[in-house]
């Protein structure tokens, strides 16, 4: 059975996600300061495959008409995208300076969005903090991230939130969490006391979350906004539906993963296996003040949701279940729709039934880089995976009377995906990382949800057999005189920019 957006309400939001570090590029341009990605990626560049980094990336801060122009033409109603801290506030703070020509850019790219029909939906904080405030505080292990996060949130909605309806605060905090304070991964890569700082990190997060939006709701009220935060969880299916410890265990999963936040902003207080399970010293109860001001943080949920994972109540947790099946298809993560129709339900009835916006849903494949284009961008996968996921969330709206706003895949177009740098895609376009030009291209998914998105809906050609349609649809830049030089490895090294001509990159030794 095909699906539609005719099948969804007509104020039902679809689109497509990014991330400014991931995508935007222009590391050193416009006044942008360091971030913490900035210092990691190129302090250690060991930690990445031939040395990948973001200094360049889709380079969207030169190119983002272009990438307004993909917005339109697949049909989007939005488009998801975050503010880069460090490019409007390079020194963390307003104290510090406002950096202009960052607030320039992203007021071209709103207003460029809005030209074309498609709602701007912004999200505050994707991962980067200045570095400068991890040097002189530690970033969000002190409490002085608070009033700087608001200085930046503030900023922010003086600046755009005339013209933004959609803000989010911060994006997976679990995410940001628990791979930059408990396994290293991410920046600030601190795994030395996971017992504390993780939960002094997220404590910090959830009152800045807060602040953010009484900051909103008493002083930008009347912009007609909202203003919501994007958590992230799979669905934690039980090993075995009759063991008791099973069941316990995918529980308690779901409350230190999606729980450790949602239930704060909710109910304004940690869940009850948390509270059981981590002392005070460690897990820091909140203050009645800190309670009230946490307990409905939220105008909507964003949710970010991949895939799902079998629990037993032991350290190891399986994909495979009882019968030695995996829990769905191996993709990028495993292809398990209903656990999507699941978790709707499951923050339906434990969250009284908050709008929801699924703020990022997509599926990886690893690149390929002796592929031709014609063949990277044969992505049937993907299809499926988009559409099985969109009949789910149809479904529970339909079966359980889900409260879904919008639908947003992730990504737009390939990138930079963290700590896997280029090695992974999950675009509807492909980005062509080695040409000079960053030339876009889209793929048959973007194809798919182009005429999935069509009133006038037609067939897709299915499979595409040549690059002629690739040809016409191919997005080049309309200028490229300041476009960054690209070397065969994508992304590799330092940029170093002289505005109006090619750059070069020198590789650090």
């Amino acid at each position: 059975m095909e699906i539609h957006r005719s099948d969804f309400p007509p104020e039902f939001l679809f689109g497509a996600a990014t991330s400014s570090y991931q995508i935007e590029g222009g590391v050193r341009e416009g006044g942008r300061g360091l971030s913490n990605w900035d210092f990691l990626c190129n302090s250690t560049p060991g930690l990445f495959v031939n040395g990948q980094n973001a200094n360049v990336g889709c380079y969207s801060y030169g190119l983002y008409k272009e990438d307004v122009k993909i917005c339109k033409k697949l049909g989007l109603d939005s488009y998801r995208f975050s503010i880069s801290w460090s490019r409007v506030l390079p020194g963390g703070r307003l104290s510090a300076g406002v950096n202009r020509e960052g607030i320039q850019y992203y007021n071209n790219l709103i207003d460029e969005l809005l030209a074309n029909g498609i709602q701007p939906f912004v999200t505050l904080h994707h991962f980067e903090v200045p570095q400068i405030l991890e040097e002189q505080y530690g970033g969000f292990l002190d409490k002085r991230i608070i009033k700087d996060y608001l200085d930046l949130a503030e900023l922010c909605f003086w600046e755009f939130g005339d013209r933004v309806k959609y803000w989010t605060t911060f994006n997976e905090p679990w995410t940001f969490i628990f791979k930059g304070y408990v396994t290293g991964e991410f920046p600030p890569c601190r795994d030395g006391d996971p017992g504390v700082e993780p939960y002094t990190a997220a404590r910090n997060l959830l009152l800045a979350h807060a602040e953010a939006v009484d900051l909103y709701r008493k002083k930008f009220k009347a912009q007609g906004g909202q203003i919501g935060i994007t958590l992230v969880t799979s669905w934690f299916e039980p090993f075995h539906h009759h063991s008791e410890e099973d069941v316990h265990a995918a529980q308690r999963t779901q409350d230190f993963v999606f729980g450790w936040f949602m239930d704060p902003i909710t109910y304004g207080r940690y869940p009850k296996s948390m509270t059981d399970n981590v002392p005070p010293e460690r897990l820091q109860r909140f203050s009645e003040e800190e309670s009230i001001q946490l307990r409905g943080s939220y105008d909507f949920l964003g949710l970010n949701y991949y895939t799902s994972s079998y629990i037993v109540a032991v350290s190891v947790l399986p994909n495979n279940g009882p019968d030695g099946n995996p829990i769905g298809e191996p993709v990028s993560n495993y292809l398990h729709t209903e656990g999507l129709h699941k978790i709707l339900h499951y923050i339906k009835q434990r969250y009284n039934d908050p709008p929801i916006f699924i703020t990022e849903n997509g599926f990886g494949d690893a690149n390929h880089p002796d592929y031709t284009v014609s063949e990277a961008c044969n992505d049937e996968t993907r299809i499926e995976y988009l559409r099985e996921h969109l009949k789910e969330i149809r479904l529970a709206m339909i079966e359980n009377r889900v409260n879904v706003k919008g639908y947003f895949v992730w990504s737009l177009m390939d990138n930079f995906e963290w700590t896997s740098g280029y090695n992974y895609r999950f675009g509807l376009v492909y980005v062509n990382f080695t040409d000079r030009y960053l030339s876009r291209f889209p793929k048959n998914s973007a194809l798919w949800y182009m005429n999935f998105l069509d009133k006038n809906y037609r067939p897709i050609p299915h499979p595409l057999k040549n690059n002629a349609l690739l040809e016409d649809e191919t997005i080049s830049p309309t200028s490229t005189s300041s476009l960054p030089y690209q070397t065969n490895a994508p992304n590799s090294g330092e940029m170093v920019v002289h505005e109006g001509t090619p750059t070069k990159r020198h590789r650090k030794t």
